[in-house]
């Protein structure tokens, strides 16, 4: 596993200074172009969101290593959160919102990138699923129940994963509400697939990677990943959480997302997280001012 650790840190500062420098270039556009990301903040404060093109960049610099699924999982759900950021229509909020207004018969952005995401999250763990398939995790026969699943997945494992991966996608996005939120719960996630000979070890050192290139202006209140980042990094995310997984790891990963999602629309995470000691100090670590 010394090549998969080696290619895991390649992919780590490749990804790291692909964002970093992604996000430097942005800030020097002419005003009119960075004028349609900038918003206004929870606090009052304007922002840009040119932080999402700048992490989305980074994964999918990451991605050369990590490998097409990566890639397409960065770049597709980075497009539609960039459709969203851009034209969306800020009437309808949250899943059931976006279900409301197609029921009127109106499409929103919203519903659209839900569409979208759908679509990117099965084609990304087709693709993964073919080249388990096709191909020997690290050059050696399945050594484990799960990696001998992973070989023989259907359509059934592939939809759930699809699913699992555009939850994800959607997921992140509700946690970018405070500065550093999103990032911190991504590298959370990613960390320990990094630190371990995973299957998606690759893809989650890119989403590291990505997440720590702007975190110093994320954390500072200068800019958010909006749409374009957070579904790109969830997006990645769940593709490294699902790939060669069996079925059941796969339906456990949806069903938690679900839950959390659907809990979204009662509960504010925000309160939850300002409520419990812990994750009110790690939420606020890092930042100019909590």
């Amino acid at each position: 596993m010394a090549g998969s650790a080696g290619r895991a840190l390649l992919t780590f500062g490749a990804a790291a200074l692909g964002a970093a420098a992604a996000y430097a270039a942005a800030r020097t556009l002419p005003e009119r172009s960075r004028q349609p990301w900038a918003r206004t903040n929870h606090a009052g404060r304007t922002v840009t969101l040119l932080e999402g093109p700048a992490h989305a960049a980074g994964l999918a610099t990451g991605a050369v290593l990590a490998g097409p699924p990566t890639m397409v999982a960065a770049v597709a759900a980075a497009s539609l959160g960039a459709l969203d950021d851009l034209v969306g229509n800020t009437t309808s909020k949250g899943l059931k919102g976006h279900l409301r207004a197609a029921a009127q018969g109106q499409v929103t952005t919203g519903l659209l990138k839900i569409v979208g995401l759908g679509v990117t999250g099965a084609v990304t763990v087709a693709l993964a699923d073919r080249r388990a398939r096709s191909t020997r995790w690290a050059g050696s026969a399945p050594d484990s129940a799960a990696d001998t699943a992973a070989y023989s997945t259907g359509v059934t494992s592939t939809l759930v994963g699809g699913a699992a991966v555009a939850g994800m996608a959607n997921l992140l996005n509700l946690f970018d509400l405070r500065p550093g939120r999103a990032l911190k719960v991504g590298m959370l996630v990613a960390t320990p697939m990094v630190l371990r000979p995973t299957p998606g070890r690759i893809g989650a050192a890119a989403a590291v990677g990505a997440s720590l290139g702007v975190l110093r202006p994320d954390l500072t209140g200068e800019a958010m990943l909006g749409d374009t980042g957070a579904n790109a990094l969830g997006a990645v995310l769940g593709l490294a959480l699902v790939e060669r997984r069996p079925t059941r790891t796969r339906f456990a990963l949806l069903t938690v997302v679900a839950a959390l999602t659907l809990a979204s629309e009662k509960v504010s995470f925000t309160k939850v997280i300002e409520s419990t000691p812990v994750l009110r100090e790690i939420d606020g670590w890092g930042r100019a001012s909590r």
